[in-house]
């Protein structure tokens, strides 16, 4: 029993010096470090170890030697070979065995053509032909590579046989060109979709701005341009860094910390690592020491590498997320793992291996380097080696035709003929159905998976999936409220706003910018602004358009209902004051009025009240022309005839020349002056209308209002002025001669009323052209023009019309002839010194005309005219 130990003992070691692990033994005939001898036998790539040692100083073609015992690579070559025995005792492939052989690449590519060599070998060496349409090795299929960088080495090789190969993680899109690679097959989809699926993760956590770090081999470089090509446009990248893959590169650690201190100094909260679980290991390690978390998003080569969840201090990372392949449960499997042993016939010194490793972690836990499979790995990530034994056994049996109970097909068959009937089937494992697309890939999706804290480690949690048809990541509902840390280089744009982009590299760096008016947005950081429909607005910062408001003034607004109000109060007032006039039309007040000229005045008054109700409703290009016309017509009419008194009452009591006061006399025609100075505003308002009218238009003042008002323009500016100038000068005129003679007495003239409403009148108008011009079209404009009117027209009936009334109705005694007369003496005494009496009365009474008494030359003009009053000018004259 002793002897027999001290052999066993023996025979390890010497088993672990050939296969590299300290030193190197040559084994010149069997590179296999597992095989089964069966009907149909399939080869097997899997890097049990890790790194080939010393591979920089390689000088000679001498044996490779490897070391690092990988339990991922080593756990996944079992599924697969618990699998081949499950079809095997199953009679899945009647009559036929399924066998297999192992060869360990030490994830090294020139030591995987090495295997590739030896598995394809026809008598030991490999036979050179100009035609392989008949090249029968014994091996028919190859399962593997683990990494893409392998896998592509050993297709191009493959390629010349057409050898079907088939890939459990090589996940490179570049192995999908069927010209390049013809035979190659995986059992999961191209990284082309993984990019698609981690653009569309950083995309529902708000991941705008992240950083990556790949490997330098065939599958980080691919799937960090896949990448880059997918974020394009919605994920910008802080930086971008590459590190050497190989776990014994010389410089290796050199590179792990550049790494760490680029993910220190950038502001990006996620980082995607496309690496080697083991280079992120060393990362990590480096991050815990710096006291340094991120959110971490990782790629399928280490999403599901449990080792690296159980090291020490792993909470203090951050957040871990990432996407593994579709994982499932191997049946028997984890039962099978409890004691691993090869099946009668079969040979693994694999399994030896392992055991010894973990004899002496039991003898030497300081020194153990493995850990139990059942407690550092999770099985359902290795479901796609079972798949892949599976989709290679229902090729055979569709190439074999086989039946239930025998395969009547050729069992020596060339390999190339399994690769179509391979890619074409449809077959259902574990109640899931799988096929290959036309490039060879599954294109099932991904398991989403996090990194769930658990006491001092972490356990894997699959908390959705990326369906490659849906093209989106789903959350299962028990994770649906889950928030995580958002990573943006810029903060959000809230709708209203665009991104302004400050950096034309990383767009994702910007600044929130107003939409202007006639733009908006509805979504949060929209990349530009969108202009309104047509007929729609909006002014800035605005999340929709409206339609635009049309306004003018309404009837039933404020404003109109005030200018409404205050003309039919003004229309009220002229009836009532015509009414007056016309009864009391014999008194001495009225008839001292002219009820004539009174009458044309009320007339242009009334017709200037109802221009403004012209203003009030919807404008059109009749209404337009009217407002000006009717006003200009109806106040020059009232100007005319206040002119006509005022120049009566200057004729009366001006002193002139006998010759000038005759000729001045000859133009006094009141009819007739009324009519040629209202015709004078007709002819203005004529050409006005004929060559450039006031016309209707919809204004929109400016593009920060959604408001357009309908108003009238004047057409021509000059037109509209020369409107109001004639009045202007007509009520300019009128206060000059009403001022001449201002010293008049009242009971004979209106000189005081004629100058205070003439004043009135230039007063508002002076007032109304800076408000009118600040005011330009729109609404207010309207307003103040009628504001102005109603303005003018008050002060000529306040000035000239009510107090007249007043005295009329309610003071008799004002109104008598012989009170006029009193009070006409006691103004001419008051206007006469003693001096002037006394000469006058020399001169005597009624003796001569007015001129004689002012040849005198001592009298003053007030003492002429009240001269004038008493004898040489009648009073009947006035009293008519």
């Amino acid at each position: 029993m002793k002897l027999f130990t001290l052999y066993h003992g023996v025979w390890v070691l010497g088993l672990m010096l050939c296969l590299g692990l300290w030193v190197h033994c040559d084994i010149p005939h069997d590179l296999s470090g597992a095989y089964l001898h069966g009907d149909f036998n399939c080869a097997i790539l899997s890097s049990i170890h890790s790194k080939v040692i010393n591979l920089h100083n390689r000088r000679r073609p001498e044996p490779f030697i490897c070391s690092g015992f990988d339990l991922g690579s080593y756990l996944e070559l079992l599924a697969a070979i618990h699998t081949i025995e499950e079809i095997n005792d199953s009679k899945f492939l009647p009559g036929i065995k399924f066998g297999y052989q192992v060869c360990d690449p030490c994830a090294s590519p020139t030591k995987a053509l090495h295997c590739l060599e030896h598995l394809l070998a026809i008598n030991g060496s490999l036979p050179v032909l100009s035609d392989f349409s008949d090249f029968r090795p014994s091996m028919k299929a190859l399962l593997g590579e683990r990494y893409s960088e392998l896998s592509i080495a050993v297709a191009k090789l493959l390629s010349l046989y057409m050898f079907p190969q088939i890939s459990c993680t090589s996940s490179t899109p570049v192995l999908s060109d069927k010209l390049r690679y013809p035979s190659f097959m995986r059992v999961v989809p191209s990284d082309v979709h993984q990019a698609k699926a981690l653009a569309k993760l950083m995309e529902s956590f708000s991941w705008s701005w992240v950083g990556v770090v790949y490997g330098d081999d065939d599958y980080g470089r691919a799937a960090h341009q896949s990448l880059r090509q997918e974020a394009e446009g919605k994920v910008c990248l802080d930086f971008e860094m590459v590190i050497p893959h190989y776990l014994d590169h010389v410089e290796i650690d050199k590179y792990i910390i550049d790494v760490v201190n680029t993910i220190k100094a950038s502001s990006a909260k996620v980082v995607v690592l496309i690496l080697k679980d083991k280079l992120v290991a060393k990362i990590f390690k480096e991050m815990i020491q710096a006291n340094m978390s991120r959110i971490w998003i990782a790629s399928d080569a280490w999403s599901m590498y449990r080792p690296l969840a159980k090291m020490p201090d792993i909470n203090k990372v951050g957040d871990i997320l990432g996407f593994s392949f579709i994982m499932g449960n191997i049946p028997g499997f984890e039962d099978y793992l409890k004691n691993p042993r090869p099946s009668p016939g079969a040979k693994n010194v694999f399994i030896e291996v392992y055991k010894e490793l973990r004899r002496n972690c039991s003898t030497s836990p300081l020194n153990c380097s493995v850990g139990d499979l059942l407690d550092v790995m999770d099985l359902r990530d290795v479901y796609s080696r079972r798949v892949a034994v599976y989709a290679i056994a229902h090729g055979l049996k569709k190439l074999l035709k086989c039946n239930e109970t025998a395969c009547p097909g050729n069992i020596d068959f060339p390999p190339w003929q399994l690769v179509e009937s391979i890619r074409s089937v449809t077959f259902t494992l574990d109640g899931i159905t799988h096929s290959f697309d036309e490039y060879g890939d599954f294109t099932d999706g991904y398991d989403l998976i996090r990194w769930t804290k658990n006491n001092d480690g972490r356990i894997i949690e699959v908390i959705g999936q990326f369906i490659l048809k849906k093209g989106e990541v789903e959350l299962r509902s028990e994770y649906q409220g889950i928030t995580l840390t958002p990573s943006k280089c810029s903060e959000s744009c809230p709708p209203g706003t665009s991104k302004g982009v400050v950096n034309t590299v990383k767009s994702c760096c910007y600044n929130c910018t107003e939409c202007p008016e006639g733009t908006y947005t509805n979504t949060s950081d929209a990349d530009r602004c969108h202009d309104c429909p047509k007929d729609q607005w909006s002014t800035k910062k605005q999340t929709k358009c409206e339609v635009f408001q049309y306004t003018y003034l309404f009837w039933s607004d404020v404003y109109p209902t005030i200018l409404l109000v205050a003309t039919a109060i003004g229309i009220t007032l002229v009836f009532t004051s015509f009414i007056i006039y016309y009864i009391h039309r014999d008194t001495a007040i009225i008839k001292m009025a002219n009820i004539k000229m009174s009458s044309f005045m009320l007339l242009g008054l009334m017709v200037s009240f109802v221009s403004v109700i012209v203003f009030i409703g919807r404008p059109n290009d009749h209404l337009c022309r009217a407002q000006q016309a009717v006003y200009g017509f109806g106040f020059t009419l009232c100007v005319s005839s206040i002119l006509v008194k005022a120049y009566r009452t200057f004729l009366a009591f001006m002193i002139f020349e006998t010759n000038t006061k005759h000729q001045l006399k000859k133009l006094y025609k009141p009819l007739i002056n009324v009519l040629v100075l209202t015709g004078g505003q007709g002819v203005i308002l004529l050409f006005w209308l004929i060559f450039q009218p006031p016309k209707e238009e919809t204004v929109w003042p400016g593009q920060s209002g959604m408001v357009k008002y309908i108003v009238c323009i004047e057409g021509s500016i000059v037109g509209f002025a020369v409107m109001h100038c004639y009045i202007a000068l007509l009520a300019f005129i009128c206060f000059i001669l009403a001022f001449k003679v201002r010293r008049v007495p009242q009971d004979f003239n209106d000189t005081g009323i004629i100058i205070f409403s003439m004043l009135i009148h230039l007063f508002v108008w002076l007032c109304f052209i800076p408000i009118y011009i600040n005011k330009n079209k729109t609404e207010q404009q309207h307003i103040v023009q009628a504001s102005a009117v109603l303005a003018s027209n008050y002060g000529i009936i306040f000035c000239h019309f009510v107090p007249k009334c007043y005295i009329v109705l309610w003071d008799l005694s004002w109104n008598s002839r012989s009170a006029i007369l009193g009070r006409l003496r006691r103004h001419t005494r008051r206007n006469m010194r003693n001096a002037d009496i006394t000469v006058l009365q020399e001169a005597g009474t009624g003796a001569g005309p007015v001129e004689s008494a002012q040849a005198v030359g001592t009298i003053s003009k007030d003492a002429l005219r009240a001269y004038m009053v008493l004898s040489t000018f009648p009073l009947q004259r006035l009293l008519l």
